[in-house]
Parts: structure tokens; C-alpha cells; sequence
């Protein structure tokens, strides 16, 4: 059927008017993941992502978008998934079920135009979906809730299955990897790019300074850590959604394998001429993380971005995630919230309290130089030394 056209440009008084709407380059995939990476502010992002996570949505946000149209639903009613709210919070129009014909309709590149719930290129309507408002999204929202519990049953259901197939895996864990990287009686910390990843590792910062931690990162979260200034040691994963510039970061690349031996993401490493170790192992990459620093003799695990409540298990819509519940389980007793850490402590010494305690121990060494018999000599050489290093440093801009 042909879609209806608009005309691009309206007369008024013998000018053109601007054609209404929101006017950007659109960027296209149906991996909202991969499609992040290469998002420019200002972008018309155009997915096709079902339930649309908060992961994805953070990092949609955080891309500066100027609207997202998705080809699928972003709420499709199976639970109350958090990813179409964290939009609409940020002010960015969603436009949801514009149908799959709107992934081959539009080129990577180009200018298109959104205005409510019509897509446009040039004058030609390219799609029509849903707007999302306040109303729409708390309605399928209500929908949803109504899911929540048939959801949980499947969950169950999953767990009991995965635990019936892979009890050697949940009871044993897994052969440690042969790998330079020492982890035995040290802090491990795993990075997976979840929700608030990036806050998290901020947060941090203290903690890996003092303790030094092994890094391991999960696919992305080589990329997150490379981000606030880390180099990851070991990369674990299928290598589907790290970069080249993380994969080459000098890190130990384990390519996380499904249990028959197939490892898709191990041509990518190859290609790169990269050494890597290929893991085969059930569970998802982030349960093969865990299992793996256990397995090395990790004697604490730290987590960022993993999966921890039951709202987060739901929100990841797999049914997969059932592998990630009991690995836990699995390694409970070394395991450790990283997010929760930073919460719970924070240091009771403000800076301003240690800008008092410099100025007053500043004082204290003047009284002292001022009157002890050797404060001329002292205070003759400090002069000096002041001026000195002001000369040198008056030099570096001349």
C-alpha cells in the first residue's frame, strides 16, 4: 500500500515556514547495543527492541538523543520493563510499534523528520507508530503489572530446568582457564555495562586505589572501564558488544563459548590477531565471569552492572537469566555488591574539614618558624625555594 506524502514546506506571507517536528540524522540497528556506540547528540535513533530495557534506555539518554522510534513495542504487556520511562522522564519522544518495514525504509544517514508519531523523509511518510505520553505508557504499564506474575512462574520454571541440566556446573563450577593473570587470594571486580554502571565505578574509585583488584570485564564493560580511566585485565564474553580499541587494551580475552564448543565471537578475535582463551560453558557470559574468578581463587568478588534484583532479572527479559540467579547462588559467599558497598560507606571527613586541618597545621609551622631561634635562617630559605619554583613555573608559559 502506498503511504500517504505531506508537503514539505508550507507558504505563509511569501516565505517558508520550517516543517514542524524534530529534524536528525538517523542511525539504525536492531541491536540497540551496538547502535549506541556509533549515536551522535542530536540523532534519531531507530530500533527494533521489545520491552525495551533500562540499560538501553541509560544508554540512549546518555547518548543525547533527540528521539527514538522503535519498530517493535516497548512495552509489549509481559512485565513492567523501565527502559520506556527513563525516556520520557528525560524529555526524549518515543515511538513505538512503527513496524519493521521502517528498518529498511530509512538509510543509515540520513535526515529524516519526526513529528508526534509520523516519521518523514523529505515529504514522504516513512512510518506511523505510537507517541508514548504520560497516559499511554501508564496504561500499558498497568498491563503489565497484571503479567508480573506469569512472568515469575516462567522464571521459576527456567531456574528448575537449568538446574536439572547443569547441576555439575552449579555443584563443581567450572575448570579455572589457563591465564598469566593472577586472581588466587586476591579482589576480583567484574564490570558488566547494567544499570548505573558508570555512577557505580565513579563511586569506586577509593576502593580500587586501596585494593588493587583484578578487573574483569564482561563484553562492554571493557569499554566502561576504559571510559573512567581503567585498563581491564581480563575480557570475558562472546565479543559481541566490545570495541576494537578495548579488545586490544592488552587484556586477557576469554571467549565464552556455548557448551557443544561453537564460539562465535572467536573469529573477531582472530581477525584481530589477538591471542584468546575459548571457554565453553553454559550460562550467560556474566554467569561465566563469576564462575571463572571463583574458579581462579578469587577471595572476594566484587560486582558492577550485574543482575541482582528481581525487578533487574525480570527487565532483562531472558529466560537465560535463570543461569545468572543460581550462579550466585553458587558463588554467595564471596560475592559482594559493589553498588551497595559505596551506599552503605562514605567517608565521615568532609574536605572541608581537611582544608581546616592544612590550614591550621600551615599556622602552627609559622608560629613555630617565627619564633625558633633558626626561623630567619628557615624563613630565608622557604623565600628562596618560593621563588625559584615561581620563576620556573613563569618560565614553562614564556
Amino acid at each position: 500500500m502506498r503511504l500517504p506524502s505531506l508537503r514539505f514546506a508550507q507558504f505563509r506571507r511569501g516565505k517558508a515556514e520550517e516543517p514542524p517536528g524534530i529534524v536528525g540524522v538517523a542511525r539504525i540497528d536492531v541491536r540497540t547495543k551496538v547502535l549506541v556506540k556509533r549515536l551522535d547528540p542530536g540523532d534519531i535513533a531507530i530500533i527494533d527492541h521489545p520491552d525495551l530495557d533500562r540499560v538501553s534506555a541509560d544508554e540512549l539518554i546518555s547518548s543525547r538523543v533527540a528521539a527514538v522510534v522503535n519498530a517493535a513495542k516497548s512495552i509489549t504487556g509481559r512485565y513492567p520493563n523501565l527502559g520506556p520511562r527513563l525516556l520520557l522522564d528525560a524529555g526524549i519522544p518515543l515511538v513505538d510499534d512503527a513496524g519493521r518495514e521502517v528498518l529498511s525504509r530509512v538509510k543509515e544517514g540520513a535526515t529524516v523528520r519526526l513529528d508526534g508519531d509520523v516519521l518523514y523523509n523529505g515529504d514522504q511518510v516513512i512510518a506511523k507508530g505510537v507517541l508514548q505520553t504520560e497516559d499511554t505508557l501508564g496504561q500499558a504499564m498497568d498491563e503489565a503489572i497484571a503479567g508480573v506474575p506469569s512472568q515469575i512462574d516462567a522464571f521459576a520454571a527456567n531456574t528448575l530446568e537449568f538446574l536439572r541440566r547443569e547441576r555439575d556446573l552449579i555443584t563443581h563450577g567450572i575448570a579455572a582457564p589457563d591465564l598469566d593473570t593472577n586472581m588466587d587470594g586476591r579482589q576480583v571486580l567484574v564490570v558488566v555495562r547494567g544499570y548505573r554502571y558508570r555512577e557505580d565505578l565513579r563511586a569506586l574509585r577509593p576502593y580500587i586505589r586501596e585494593y588493587r583488584p583484578v578487573l574483569m570485564a564482561v563484553d562492554g564493560g571493557a569499554d566502561a572501564l576504559l571510559s573512567v580511566g581503567y585498563r581491564p585485565d581480563v575480557i570475558i564474553g562472546d565479543m559481541d558488544s566490545v570495541s576494537d580499541e578495548a579488545l586490544g587494551s592488552g587484556a586477557e580475552l576469554i571467549v565464552h563459548a556455548y557448551p557443544d564448543g561453537r564460539a562465535p565471537g572467536l573469529s573477531r578475535v582472530q581477525a584481530l590477531g589477538l591471542p584468546a582463551v575459548q571457554l565453553p560453558a553454559a550460562g550467560t557470559s556474566e554467569d561465566v565471569a563469576l564462575l571463572v574468578a571463583d574458579a581462579c581463587g578469587a577471595s572476594l568478588i566484587a560486582v558492577v552492572g550485574t543482575h541482582w534484583t528481581v525487578e533487574e532479572f525480570l527487565d532483562k527479559g531472558r529466560p537465560g537469566m535463570a543461569s545468572t540467579f543460581l550462579t550466585h547462588l553458587r558463588v554467595g559467599g564471596k560475592l559482594v555488591n559493589a553498588r551497595g558497598v559505596h551506599q552503605l560507606y562514605q567517608s565521615r571527613i568532609s574536605g572541608w574539614a581537611l582544608v581546616a586541618l592544612a590550614l591550621a597545621a600551615a599556622f602552627t609551622i609559622g608560629v613555630a618558624i617565627a619564633y625558633s631561634p633558626a626561623g630567619p635562617i628557615l624563613g630565608d630559605y622557604l623565600i628562596a625555594t618560593w621563588h625559584t619554583f615561581a620563576y620556573w613555573f613563569t618560565g614553562l608559559f614564556k
